[in-house]
């Protein structure tokens, strides 16, 4: 091989690298001395805005507040707080350049109801201390795995607090810290244009083996294995039963997701290798894809990423009214949208992350651009477009921290479909138990039996 075609062979293979979003550049010890610096151990700029309207990082919420024990629905440490002002579709012009386009659509398409109250931010995301110490000890090494399907060198913290391209960045929303375990039972709706609703009552397990305390790089390599997840649905009658199970990998190019469903009616668990990207969620209603759950998830190989940088935006943060016990799900659930009054919105960095089909692969959606809060790394909006380049779904992740943990996640989730004028929330919680993250499980939890027997219940 002459020396000119070697040339252009590595230029080319250098300009689909960073075409792709997955040209790899570890975190330089120049890069790494930030940490607990200048930035906080998550990589978020720990000084405020040039008008004050963005904190200074302090830590978090580091404890509960007085009163509460575990088990209660979070009560909201800053119920004495009232809206600074409220954005609305007469007024949405002059908030735009800190909207997303999904936002502006809502505001088109429900000039008279859609409207978002703007509170004071408060920086209130927090880990336990060993997830800022792992990030510290291992993040310096992490990398990508071939075309970005899968994440090395890192286990429990962030892996790439200062993310050099657009799958690094998704991949921090993917492995966050939500706790080691979990058990939630939610109810998920999918209201008509008039708001009648059904709600599915979901039990969900999961068993984050990725943030496992003393977890190291090299044993979850060796196991490859993020986190298993089970869930099955309680009612209505006509779906209970119903139940899925899914074994989520870390390096996705060893071996992809695993999964299995149990059908009540065939009384069979049955191998589900379609349930990832764009497959239908369950009882959705078509209204969400399976990667959509938790505003992504899975395998982000379909996708061009491209980080396009940071900018202030009104992202909902600190829903603690929303999530409050007072309320049924008939406050919540409305026309169009949730009611907006119980929503808190407010000003916070956010990296943005665009994600564009790749030519060789079919989803649903040409491209997603998602805003991922920078001190949790939680993806708060997400906007998503149809094959014809027109925006279709705006999603909202309506976070709150978790106290007791503690971690910043969302306490309800909403994809609103702009063409079908109707929306999906997923994570009611009002009227149910709140989340139990102190829960034992072990490998035998997470078998297809195992399924099987919760299928059954």
């Amino acid at each position: 091989m002459n020396l000119k075609v070697m040339k252009s062979i590595v230029a080319g293979a250098i300009a689909f690298a960073l075409a792709s979003g997955t040209a790899e550049a570890k975190m330089t010890p120049e890069e790494a001395k930030r940490l607990g610096a200048d930035l906080t151990m998550t990589g978020a700029e720990k000084a405020g805005n040039k008008d004050g309207t963005i904190p200074e990082y302090t830590g978090g919420i580091t404890q509960p507040p007085a009163g509460y024990k575990v088990g209660d629905h979070h009560p909201d440490p800053f119920a004495d707080d009232k809206p600074l002002f409220t954005i609305t579709a007469q007024n949405a012009k002059e908030y735009e350049a800190e909207l997303s386009p999904g936002i502006m659509a809502l505001f088109a398409q429900y000039p008279d109801t859609f409207k978002m109250p703007v509170y004071q931010t408060r920086r209130t995301a927090s880990y336990p201390e060993y997830v800022y110490e792992a990030t510290r000890k291992y993040a310096a090494n992490a990398e990508l795995v071939q075309g970005g399907n899968g994440i090395a060198n890192i286990a429990i913290g962030v892996p790439f607090p200062m993310p050099k391209n657009g799958v690094e960045a998704i991949w921090n929303h993917i492995v966050r810290y939500r706790g080691e375990t979990a058990l939630r039972d939610t109810g998920q709706v999918t209201p008509t244009r008039s708001g009648d609703y059904t709600v599915v009552k979901f039990r969900d397990e999961l068993d984050q083996i990725y943030t496992r305390e003393g977890m190291t790089p090299e044993e979850l390599a060796e196991g490859n294995m993020l986190f298993l997840f089970k869930q099955w649905v309680k009612s209505p009658s006509r779906l209970a039963g119903t139940a899925l199970l899914v074994h989520e990998t870390l390096d996705q190019v060893k071996k992809p997701r695993q999964a299995w469903t149990y059908n009540t009616g065939q009384r069979r668990v049955r191998r589900a290798p379609n349930v990832a990207y764009d497959a239908p969620g369950t009882a959705a209603d078509g209204l969400r894809t399976t990667d959509d759950f938790d505003m992504f998830n899975g395998a982000p190989n379909r996708y061009n990423w491209k980080l396009i940088g940071k900018k202030e935006m009104y992202v909902p943060y600190n829903n603690y009214r929303l999530h409050s016990d007072s309320l049924t799900y008939d406050d919540i659930v409305k026309p169009g949208h949730i009611n907006p009054d119980l929503a808190r919105w407010e000003k916070h960095r956010v990296w943005v992350v665009e994600a564009s089909l790749k030519d060789d692969t079919r989803h649903v959606y040409k491209k997603r651009v998602f805003y991922l809060d920078e001190d949790s790394w939680q993806a708060l909006v997400t906007d998503i477009y149809d094959n014809s380049d027109n925006l279709w779904r705006v999603g909202f992740a309506y976070a709150i921290n978790y106290y007791e943990v503690p971690t910043l996640w969302s306490t309800l989730d909403v994809i609103h479909d702009l063409k079908a004028g109707r929306y999906i929330a997923i994570g009611l919680d009002n009227e149910d138990n709140m989340y139990n993250f102190d829960i034992k499980r072990t490998a035998k939890d997470f078998t297809p039996a195992a399924l099987r027997r919760a299928g059954r219940r």
